[in-house]
């Protein structure tokens, strides 16, 4: 089961922010609070903390970020531009901050 939760690039500026829609649990709290306490539990890293290690691997502007849930395992899918111009998506374990995987967008 893939759960998505879209960000707006306009909180990507918000230091230690995670926002966004995550159905995860149905405690009557709103999307980007259920985000909140994730992080404040240790479920998940700050969205600055994650942006920073990528940037030092993969250098881009950053377009788009996601936080998935899938198989248990909460995923912040990054999708960037690179100086070169390519568009990739680069997927990061949420909790510890490593990338799984990066892949080239078709276009």
């Amino acid at each position: 089961m893939k759960r998505i939760i879209p960000f707006s690039l306009c909180l990507l500026c918000l230091p230690g922010a995670v926002f966004g829609k995550d159905r995860l649990q149905d405690d009557g709290l709103p999307d980007f609070e259920q985000a909140r306490e994730a992080m404040a539990r240790g479920e998940i890293l700050p969205l600055a903390d994650v942006l920073a290690r990528v940037e030092a691997v993969h250098p881009g502007q950053v377009i788009e970020v996601e936080l998935e849930y899938e198989d248990g395992q909460r995923i912040y899918e990054i999708e960037l531009i690179t100086p070169q111009g390519a568009l990739i998506e680069i997927y990061v374990d949420a909790m510890r901050g490593s990338i799984i995987e990066v892949e080239a967008e078709d276009e």
